[in-house]
């Protein structure tokens, strides 16, 4: 039987094809270049998009709900941590050696049989104003992590105060279902889209 991990991988690869795909037709004034060195992808660089004008290039970092096929959820998971060998790891939404300028988040995946995609949904995340706008909500990681202290044995959705549960986001403890444990901020896509810092691309 094969890992996880291995299927995981399989199933990146084949989404990338599509998402290639929808990059040509829907971001025209760009070229795109998809990174494969382990540095840069350990740094959120998974693909390039490059002005043809201004020759502006920016870092993309593709994150996919590829637990969820046929499925379209209206949030996205934004990791804070996890656990590994029982000790606690930041996640990428914080981390400062990430250069990612760009999430690039494909949901609603669908396929027609197994690991054969037909469409998805993507949105494009402005990770500065993400940060920014989180920093004006005092949602910090001070205060997330405040909120993961106090709740260390919780699984499921936690709601805060700093966020409209319904309308906004929350933070979610995947204590159960997960072997790495991981704490991530639920956030609304239309909410983001709603405040500037998201595009739907398709």
């Amino acid at each position: 039987m094969k890992s996880k991990f291995t299927s995981d991988l399989r199933k990146e690869k084949k989404l990338s094809h599509l998402l290639d795909v929808y990059y040509k037709k829907k971001i025209i004034h760009y070229d795109t270049c998809r990174v494969h060195d382990m540095k840069s992808q350990m740094a959120g660089i998974d693909i390039l998009f490059s002005h043809k004008q201004t020759k502006a290039v920016f870092n993309i970092d593709e994150k996919a709900q590829l637990d969820y096929i046929n499925e379209d959820l209206p949030t996205f998971a934004f990791e804070l941590g996890y656990y590994k060998v029982e000790n606690y790891k930041e996640g990428w939404l914080f981390d400062k050696n990430k250069k990612t300028d760009f999430y690039s988040l494909a949901t609603a995946i669908y396929e027609d049989e197994p690991n054969i995609f037909t469409s998805c949904k993507i949105t494009l995340v402005n990770r500065k104003m993400l940060l920014g706008f989180l920093d004006k909500k005092a949602i910090s990681q001070k205060v997330l992590k405040g909120y993961c202290d106090a709740n260390i044995e919780r699984h499921g959705k936690l709601k805060i105060k700093e966020l409209n549960t319904r309308t906004e986001g929350y933070l979610y403890f995947s204590k159960n279902n997960k072997s790495e444990k991981p704490i991530n901020l639920i956030l609304k896509l239309d909410f983001l889209i709603e405040q500037g810092i998201a595009k739907r691309l398709v």
